[in-house]
């Protein structure tokens, strides 16, 4: 599934990610954990192809694929995932139509037809009530005055209908209260169970670990895994 081998990341003369090597399988859960500045979210945006990082050796491969060879949107058609820390509002841009172009999107990259709308909303309506999102919500622009728990169930929702390979969750249980947590906890439990994907889970915390719970823990400091184990 995900393999990064060797990886150095430098942002200007500062290097971040030290020779940085990380496994996580298909249905796997690999919790990530350690202080600040360590490089956690760094490896995120690196994943996913942010700008602004330089990756000076190593490679991330996803089955076999080197995804530093693909700009960001054709990593997120081959698989790759990522929730934010702090989802942004997009001003204009409804959900539902954020929705179905992602979805669209990655189905006409595995060559499919493109879901219709009567199937689309049908998907979508079953996917937020497990959520507990109100439809009223979805008729809003993306993010636009949600709260933080309402952004990070947007964000599991997104990951219920595109169906990743591997999901980078950073620091997702960031503002949740005990409700919200164990409903997003479930999201994410029910779409890694059902689609076989492998979760990448970012935290400072061990609550969120009661609900979902890690195959392995990896521990980074100073750019690197100095530590990791099991549960």
């Amino acid at each position: 599934m995900l393999e990064i081998n060797d990886l150095h990341v430098s942002v200007g003369d500062r290097q971040i990610l030290k020779g940085l090597n990380l496994k996580v399988a298909a249905g796997e859960v690999a919790a990530i954990m350690g202080p600040n500045g360590t490089g956690k979210s760094t490896l995120s945006y690196v994943i996913a192809g942010r700008e602004g990082y330089s990756i000076t050796q190593g490679e991330i491969l996803l089955n076999g694929l080197n995804l530093l060879d693909l700009p960001p949107h054709l990593r997120a058609s081959s698989g790759v995932f990522l929730a934010f820390q702090y989802p942004v509002e997009i001003p204009g841009v409804a959900c539902m139509q954020f929705l179905k172009a992602a979805m669209n999107a990655q189905r006409r990259s595995r060559g499919e037809d493109e879901i219709n709308t009567p199937e689309f909303i049908k998907r979508v309506r079953e996917e937020s009530e497990k959520l507990k999102i109100h439809q009223e919500m979805l008729r809003r622009p993306l993010n636009s005055g949600f709260s933080g728990g309402e952004k990070k169930r947007h964000e599991i929702l997104q990951m219920e209908l595109l169906k990743p390979k591997i999901a980078i969750l950073d620091e997702t249980d960031s503002g949740l209260d005990v409700d919200a947590l164990r409903i997003v906890s479930e999201g994410v439990n029910r779409v890694k169970d059902s689609n076989n994907i492998g979760i990448m889970l970012i935290t400072h915390y061990t609550r969120i670990l009661r609900y979902i719970k890690p195959d392995f823990v990896h521990v980074f400091a100073a750019g690197k895994i100095v530590e990791a184990g099991g549960a």
